[in-house]
């Protein structure tokens, strides 16, 4: 008995081990971004807070996204001409505006994408079934991190989690990702949304 116990023992330890997935290098990661001429996908996010909200987001590359919140929040994120723009639909006031250069989104709205770039990537590892890189701006670090999810077969992009200089963290999951869409320039246009939402 003890002998058929041992002989099972050494037939699992001789088994084959699945292979783990191997990390997405960074150069295939910085391809397939500045691949991402125009995307859109559903989203949903999660804010430190936990709380959550859904909507839809288009990507037009380089520098301009539009983040279209469902209701009941239905604000509006604009990043356009080098500013991101908030319309909060509770609020009578002018959109919050600052730069984009000020926000670890920048990173993968550049006009080109290299995380290969000396002390771009702070991290960039294996998890499961994706690779995650944390990414910064290296000549301005209080600016936060952006940390992307990537899975592989092809490569997609799957989330990103933005943490701030205080430590507190938006997380977006993307579903339904669809590429090469064709998009208006009229959706990152913050100077005629501004206009729109006066009228």
């Amino acid at each position: 008995m003890r002998e058929k116990i041992l002989a099972v023992a050494l037939a699992a330890l001789l088994m084959p081990v699945p292979a783990a997935a191997e990390k997405l290098p960074l150069a295939e990661l910085s391809r397939y971004l500045n691949s991402l001429t125009t995307a859109q996908a559903a989203f949903t996010q999660t804010n430190a807070d936990g709380s959550q909200a859904r909507g839809m987001l288009y990507i037009k590359r380089p520098g301009r996204a539009r983040f279209e919140y469902a209701p009941p929040e239905r604000s509006l994120v604009m990043v356009g001409g080098g500013q991101v723009a908030i319309f909060d639909s509770k609020s009578n006031q002018p959109p919050e505006q600052y730069p984009l250069r000020r926000t670890p989104l920048n990173l993968i709205l550049a006009p080109q994408v290299d995380l290969s770039q000396a002390e771009t990537v702070v991290g960039h590892q294996e998890v499961g079934d994706t690779t995650r890189v944390i990414a910064q701006d290296p000549g301005n670090p209080e600016y936060g991190t952006i940390e992307l999810v990537f899975t592989a077969n092809p490569t997609a992009l799957r989330q990103w989690i933005i943490t701030d200089d205080l430590g507190s963290q938006t997380r977006v999951e993307l579903a339904d990702l669809e590429t090469g869409v064709d998009l208006s320039g009229f959706l990152f246009d913050i100077t005629a949304e501004r206009a729109r939402q006066n009228r």
